[in-house]
C-alpha cells in the first residue's frame, strides 16, 4: 500500500487548509485511515480517523470542531479539512491505514495501530 499525502503549506492564523491521501496499490476491503501530526520536539499524535467499515470518524479533542475528515472511497482517497488553524496546529502531518480485519483494540487515534504511512506533508501556521 502506497499514501500519497499533500495539501500542506503556510497559511495565517485563522486560514484554512485542506490534505488528501490517496492510497494505491494493495486496497483493504475494510480499512480505516487516519491523519497524524507531529510538531518538532513532540511525539506524533493522532488527529483524526474515518472508517470505511463503519463510516464513523474520530476526532482529537485539539481539532474537534475545527478539522473534518471525508472519503471518497471510488478513488481511495481521504481527505482532512482544516479551518481555524492556530500556531499549535503546526506540524508535519501525515496519513496512514490498517486493516480493521487484523485489529483487536482499534485504537482509531493510536499510531501504533497503524501499519501504512505516508510521506509527511509540511503545516505551518504563522500567527
Amino acid at each position: 500500500v502506497q499514501l500519497q499525502a499533500s495539501g500542506g503549506g503556510l497559511v495565517q492564523a485563522g486560514g484554512s487548509l485542506r490534505l488528501s491521501c490517496a492510497a494505491s496499490g494493495r486496497t483493504f476491503s475494510s480499512y480505516s485511515m487516519g491523519w497524524f501530526r507531529q510538531a518538532p520536539g513532540k511525539e506524533r499524535e493522532g488527529v483524526s480517523s474515518f472508517s470505511m467499515a463503519t463510516t464513523r470518524t474520530y476526532y482529537a479533542d485539539s481539532v474537534n470542531g475545527r478539522f473534518t475528515i471525508s472519503s471518497d472511497k471510488a478513488n481511495n482517497t481521504v481527505y482532512l479539512q482544516m479551518n481555524n488553524l492556530n500556531a499549535e496546529d503546526t506540524a508535519v502531518y501525515y496519513c496512514a491505514t490498517f486493516d480493521e480485519h487484523l485489529s483487536e483494540s482499534f485504537q482509531y487515534l493510536n499510531p501504533d495501530e497503524y501499519d501504512f504511512w505516508g510521506q509527511g506533508t509540511q503545516v505551518t501556521v504563522s500567527s
